[in-house]
């Protein structure tokens, strides 16, 4: 039976549901066929602990469910043109990233505008990552880059061919308003439009203002925080205010715009539309923590529970493009990370770490029922590790 496990001892389990952070009365997951079958404490479920291929003790740590990069530049392959870096996304997920959301193969060397090579490139992207998991990694890739040569029998097309992502931004509009027909098809057929917001982030492309935000109103405002360059303050409130569009933040955004944003979200009672990405790999690098080094700063910076910011980094993202991961809850894919304080924290727990801005140190990332990393080879050393049984030798005698 593939991807069958049981993960034992945990201390802490988050669920990835912002409103409920911690799952009580909890210490055991069991999983067969890469999904989660069920979540209790071990003293009921020992038949199932018992029937499992490994056995994983968190020997008292947290266990989490897999980060969700929503906003992380894959091309084809594991590879990134804009970085120059191979086997990248195998290295996110010795970053705790099980999952990931592409806004487009923007970096793709002679990038197509014509409608046939801008469907081309979409499906091409989809179908090759529906086939490729890089260290189990799961990409869900080929967002379509909305240009002003696509019609609307173009995005039927891209809904049968399977694509449901769009990323508007980057097209030849010399006025982003232009942009409008192409957004309300996409959405029409299905598609998850997330929008460039704030300054231009590459040559060529445009500024994207609150007023272009509001007529295109695609369902996620990509790095709202900045990327890198932030909305100001009273655009930024306009689009938490006067819509319901998803609020991203991240890492390579503006940090001071990030905790204001995530503590208002709260004070506005609309936490639900907080999603977490990298916006890597771009100028600001290869970054297999951002996600991570995300959560710390917001956890340790803004007023929110550590819990609720893992949430927005998991749950929440599951949520606004319908994933299969994001939770711990029976008949979810069973994307799990094992972390714990790192060594030398002042505190002694993975929350307690991600409240004074520590990285927590990873000592198991599974994805798909599969454990794919023991000793991450990016996060601290996490205090305790998780112990697998049986061993598994080529993980844990690479250090990985």
């Amino acid at each position: 039976m593939n991807g069958s496990l049981a993960v034992i001892g945990a201390g802490t389990i988050l669920s990835g549901d912002w409103r409920a952070p911690v799952i009580a009365d909890a210490d055991t997951i069991v999983v067969r066929d890469g999904k989660i079958t069920a979540v209790g404490m071990q003293s009921d479920l020992q038949a199932e602990v018992d029937t499992s291929k490994y056995v994983i003790d968190a020997v008292g740590t947290t266990v989490a469910p897999g980060l969700i990069d929503s906003h992380c530049h894959v091309v084809l392959g594991d590879y990134t043109p804009r970085q120059k870096t191979v086997d990248f996304l195998a290295s996110y997920v010795h970053g705790g990233i099980t999952s990931i959301v592409s806004p487009g193969e923007i970096h793709a060397p002679g990038r197509p505008s014509t409608a046939s090579g801008v469907k081309a490139l979409a499906i091409a992207a989809k179908e090759c990552f529906d086939n490729f998991h890089p260290n189990g990694m799961t990409v869900h890739a080929g967002a379509v880059v909305l240009e002003p040569t696509l019609q609307e029998k173009d995005f039927a097309e891209l809904q049968a061919a399977g694509v449901h992502l769009a990323k508007f931004g980057f097209g030849r509009y010399s006025d982003p308003a232009d942009g409008l027909a192409q957004v309300t098809w996409a959405k029409q057929y299905g598609i998850t439009v997330m929008c460039h917001s704030g300054g231009a982030s590459i040559p060529g492309s445009k500024p994207i203002t609150p007023d272009h935000l509001m007529l295109l109103a695609p369902q996620v405002c990509g790095h709202i925080n900045g990327g890198p360059t932030s909305l100001a303050e009273e655009g930024v409130d306009r689009i938490m205010d006067e819509t319901d569009m998803a609020l991203q933040l991240v890492q390579a955004g503006n940090v001071r715009q990030a905790v204001r944003i995530i503590n208002r979200a709260v004070e506005k009672d609309v936490f639900d539309r907080v999603v977490i990405g990298s916006d890597t790999p771009t100028g600001t690098g290869v970054m297999p923590l951002g996600v991570m080094k995300t959560v710390a700063e917001l956890s340790s910076l803004s007023d929110v529970d550590p819990g609720m910011v893992w949430a927005a980094a998991t749950g929440n993202n599951a949520n606004i493009w319908d994933l299969p991961a994001g939770f711990i809850a029976v008949g979810r894919a069973a994307d799990i990370v094992i972390i714990d304080a790192p060594w030398g924290s002042t505190k002694d727990d993975a929350l307690g770490a991600l409240s004074v801005g520590d990285i927590p140190g990873i000592s198991a990332v599974i994805t798909g029922g599969i454990v794919r990393t023991l000793r991450s080879r990016n996060t601290p050393q996490a205090a305790r590790a998780a112990k697998v049984t049986p061993p598994i030798e080529h993980l844990e005698s690479s250090g990985h």
